[in-house]
């Protein structure tokens, strides 16, 4: 629901930025509060990252704070003014010219003009602002009206603020999934026919606004959004590859669909980017490991072939390699099947496997995963594991080649040879002190070293 403030012609403005505004208009200018918080205020919700736009030119802001302007962006008009030990981005207005890469202005005009300013943006309710003097708002593109209507609508023409900039349109479908909003029809009309032009946009800008759809209340509103605007199928085709592919047994939804689900159980319960990542892509592989059989299709193996399919994607997406890595293994052994029968041994192993800091993260998408088949599952096995996981840690077991107490220089000092030998020798003796603890010590891990070698 909107807050009522959506009513008001004014914005409650701190004490900071009534004094900063003071200090314009004390010099001949005006400075006005823009874009995203004054969206916020209206919705009632809660934002401190203000941006601000003036008619003064940069070098008149600097000449205003002289010592205290970073000159942050000045071929683009943007100044960080430090005032009250608080740092303010300030922009002078402008108009563009033409986007001839689809990203940047070929060419930006200094104006004295709020309206001309406020044209240029993407979407109404991102064109609003507010007077720094006394709050009074201003909307010269109906932003209130559509805030009221839960509507994100392009500014002007769809087609010329999408050419300007191909990535708005991943921005629509974000500011849907952030707002809970629908995507005006005009403007969903153009992304579908401009959705090919993000090609023309970077990797990185593509993956920073997935990762902030992602990162929404409402994530797989954006991800559908994306999918039926045809802007998917230039991200993660593998993705729109999951449409209609049936599953059986407990599913009542498709591949894609129950990803979906999976995301918003995450995001449900709040879950860290990871995680809701490898909740959309967890099952990607199960269109390529399809089987058809009597009663239902089978996906044998769809872990280890989506594990290397998001590694390849979070490369294309040009992710961070801890990032790549994690969702990785997570999509990769988010198939382990726990039962009580499981020895001390065995919950090492997959400790091991695992590694101890992934497994939170693992159990949580465990549960996205159950929750969006079955709504409440049981998670008492889930429950068990864990227990059994922190009996296990408590006593600081060795899990890992770097846990023995020997290692490969202790080895060779006892004889065996350096090379791929030493390697399988330690691999062993993990896998020995994996099952018996007890046998990490340096003289009995040293013997049997020296047995596996004759």
């Amino acid at each position: 629901m909107l807050s009522s403030a959506v009513v008001k012609t004014k914005c409650t403005l701190d004490g900071n930025t009534k004094a900063l505004g003071r200090i314009f208009a004390d010099h001949g200018y005006r400075l006005y509060l823009v874009g995203g918080a004054v969206r916020d205020y209206l919705m009632g919700i809660p934002n401190d990252d203000y941006d601000f736009a003036t008619d003064a030119r940069p070098h008149e802001v600097m000449a205003m704070f002289p010592h205290h302007v970073i000159p942050t962006g000045l071929q683009h008009g943007t100044v960080t003014v430090r005032f009250r030990r608080q740092s303010y981005e300030v922009t002078t207005f402008r108009s563009e010219g033409g986007y001839s890469d689809s990203r940047h202005p070929d060419s930006v005009t200094f104006v004295r003009s709020l309206e001309s300013d406020l044209e240029r943006r993407d979407f109404t309710i991102n064109a609003l602002a507010a007077d720094t003097l006394d709050g009074t708002i201003i909307d010269h593109h109906d932003g209130r009206g559509d805030l009221h209507r839960r509507l994100i609508r392009a500014i002007g023409d769809p087609d010329e603020r999408f050419a300007e900039d191909a990535l708005r349109m991943l921005r629509a479908c974000r500011f849907a999934a952030r707002l809970d909003f629908d995507i005006d029809r005009r403007t969903f009309e153009a992304m579908k026919r401009l959705s090919s032009t993000l090609t023309r946009v970077s990797a990185e800008r593509i993956r920073d606004e997935l990762y902030k759809t992602l990162m929404s209340d409402h994530p797989s509103r954006g991800i559908e959004l994306m999918r039926t605007s045809g802007l998917l199928d230039h991200i993660l085709p593998e993705l729109v590859r999951c449409v209609a592919i049936a599953q059986g047994g407990m599913h009542s939804m498709d591949v894609y669909h129950h990803s979906l689900a999976a995301l918003d159980e995450s995001a449900r319960h709040a879950y860290p980017l990871a995680v809701r990542l490898a909740a959309l892509l967890h099952d990607i592989g199960k269109p390529s490991c399809r089987v058809e059989g009597e009663d239902r299709c089978t996906f044998h193996g769809h872990e280890i072939t989506g594990g290397e399919m998001v590694d390849g994607i979070m490369r294309r997406l040009k992710s961070s390699n801890e990032e790549r890595q994690l969702v990785s293994l997570l999509v990769r052994q988010h198939m382990f099947n726990y039962t009580p029968s499981w020895s001390d041994g065995a919950v090492r192993r997959f400790i091991n496997r695992v590694g101890k800091d992934n497994l939170e993260a693992l159990f949580q998408l465990r549960i996205a995963d159950a929750c969006a088949i079955s709504g409440t599952p049981s998670m008492d096995g889930l429950w068990e594991l864990e227990e059994r996981i922190g009996t296990i840690l408590d006593s600081s077991p060795a899990l890992t080649v770097k846990d023995l107490a020997v290692d490969g220089h202790d080895l060779m000092a006892a004889g065996i040879k350096p090379g791929p030998v030493l390697g399988r020798t330690l691999s062993a003796l993990l896998e020995a002190v994996l099952d018996d603890p007890s046998l990490n010590d340096k003289d009995t891990l040293t013997a049997l070293a020296l047995g596996l070698q004759s």
